[in-house]
């Protein structure tokens, strides 16, 4: 059981480790906070918790370029080999320290397509044209789901999965697969 002063000393190190100030230990948290200080903070939640497993959904959304590389880097820092990193997003820079062990396409409710680090760079490059093509019912199944939706929000998803210890990922799992 960590006393109040390792704990004040751990806050400190890790604001320090993810270039937050000082002052953020000072505030209630998420009140008052813009959206990039929220996801530092939301960061700095993770670094403390050390989980085994995060779920990281749009980490990047509302970020602009500067404060995604930042929350990217930190991810790395935090997790990089101690936890299992489920990130849902749509775009690639969140990606670009933390590079998956696998990448899943939900497209229609279902995972159409599964790869590596090579297919979240292929989507990145090309979009989702392809795997549309090569999946038409979920992808009628998708625009019945963004029925009223606009573009900008389409359901479809990509969800990377880093598992930071591939045989502790795998004695859990029973494969190797990222979906139990």
């Amino acid at each position: 059981m960590k006393d109040f002063t390792d704990f004040r000393k751990e806050i400190k190190d890790k604001m320090g480790q993810l270039q937050m100030d000082s002052e953020f230990a000072r505030r209630y948290v998420n009140d008052g906070f813009s959206g990039g200080e929220m996801k530092r903070a939301e960061i700095l939640q993770l670094a403390m918790l050390q989980p085994k497993f995060a779920i990281l959904d749009e980490t990047d959304s509302g970020l602009d370029a500067d404060a995604v590389r930042l929350a990217s880097q930190s991810i790395n820092e935090i997790g990089h080999n101690k936890m299992g990193l489920l990130i849902i997003t749509h775009h690639d820079k969140l990606l670009e320290h933390n590079p998956p062990d696998f990448t899943h396409v939900i497209l229609g409710g279902q995972i159409v397509e599964t790869g590596g680090k090579e297919l979240a760079a292929e989507l990145h490059s090309q979009g989702y044209e392809r795997i549309r093509a090569e999946h038409p019912e979920s992808a009628a199944a998708n625009d019945e789901i963004d029925a009223g939706t606009p573009r900008s929000k389409t359901r479809t998803k990509t969800i990377s999965t880093r598992t930071g210890s591939r045989a502790r990922w795998k004695s859990r799992c029973g494969t190797g697969s990222s979906t139990p």
